[in-house]
């Protein structure tokens, strides 16, 4: 299995991608009216989305809705002619399984699942968990990055023990696992009250580089408006500027999405954990690759969620992402990130 991973990784892999007709071309309307859906409850991995909504650098027309308990989230957008947010590997899933959607953009340029365990343990590379306990959830985005890591190492996966809905730091705690698989936002920050030290290890250390939150809509809604399309994604890009220009004016207008249920201290630590997958060095906001999603694709094919010529790469567009960077400079915002004022 970990050769084949391996021979799937290597391989140079071709995809078609939507054709480069810049959205700029097409004149916006000021009708324009769309749902932008967040897949999860309002928190910082939406930072980008829950700014530009509150500053107001969407069109008045756009409305950010959250569906955190939806299970064909991907399927709904579509439905519903809208633009969504998802995991990468949701993404591909839903699409395998007909959803008519294209991919124009990301926001998390990674995956954010990383292996965690006490740092008593002295568990800080892959091969450190040969012999111990992993928790994980069956099933999950972080259970098929974690095997595809594992057999990209070569390491023999018979010597690594899953325990599968142990995937909490409850159980890491108690000693019931050694390690856990999770996204990095479920870690606790060191002024919680059931802390403790942690040693982290990030696939994306191991050349493990996926699409970690990417945004996408409906293929009507692409063909038919490209041009908002646009729009929102300039907006997206400014959303995501300020969250991490100036933590001090980003967090309240976060927390002020849903005040019962976010804390600023929580939302400036989510804020700072996921800072490298929005920011990662030499990259600009929003920007993915193809070798990125060929990794993806070939990790769900070993993962035996997918067929090797499924018909996906068509819906993953970079039209869009490359028209946002080449705007004018007078447009708000426009390229990489500086860096706080």
């Amino acid at each position: 299995m970990a050769i084949s991973l391996v021979a799937l990784l290597a391989t140079g892999v071709v995809f078609a991608l939507v054709p480069d007709v810049t959205p700029a071309d097409v004149p916006a309307e000021s009708s324009f009216q769309a749902s932008l859906f967040l897949d999860g409850p309002y928190a910082a991995r939406f930072a980008g989305e829950m700014i530009a909504t509150k500053e107001g650098y969407f069109n008045p027309g756009v409305v950010v809705r959250a569906l955190p308990d939806d299970p064909n989230f991907v399927e709904t957008v579509a439905r519903e002619k809208a633009i969504g947010v998802t995991t990468g590997q949701k993404f591909l899933l839903a699409l395998w399984r007909g959803a008519p959607v294209t991919a124009f953009a990301a926001s998390f340029l990674d995956t954010s699942v990383a292996i965690f365990a006490l740092k008593q343990s002295a568990l800080h590379r892959p091969d450190d968990l040969l012999g111990k306990r992993v928790g994980y959830r069956a099933g999950s985005e972080a259970e098929v990055i974690f095997d595809a890591m594992i057999a990209s190492l070569r390491l023999p996966r018979s010597q690594i023990v899953k325990v599968p809905d142990r995937a909490d730091f409850q159980a890491l705690r108690s000693g019931e696992v050694d390690a856990i698989i999770v996204p990095i936002n479920q870690q606790p920050s060191p002024t919680s009250a059931n802390y403790v030290p942690l040693t982290v290890i990030k696939p994306q250390d191991y050349a493990i580089h996926v699409p970690g939150q990417v945004y996408f809509a409906s293929n009507d809604l692409l063909r038919d408006r490209p041009s908002e399309i646009a729009d929102l994604l300039h907006g997206l890009v400014r959303g995501w500027k300020f969250a991490y220009a100036d933590y001090g004016r980003a967090v309240p207008v976060i927390v002020d999405f849903d005040r019962s249920a976010l804390a600023p201290e929580r939302v400036r630590f989510e804020l700072e954990q996921q800072r490298s997958l929005v920011l990662p060095v030499g990259a600009r906001i929003g920007e993915y690759d193809e070798s990125r999603w060929r990794t993806l694709r070939d990790i769900l094919v070993f993962a035996g969620l997918g067929r090797e010529n499924a018909p996906l790469f068509q819906a993953v567009s970079t039209q869009f992402i490359r028209g946002e960077y080449r705007r004018a400079p007078a447009k708000d915002g426009t390229g990489a990130f500086s860096g706080p004022d």
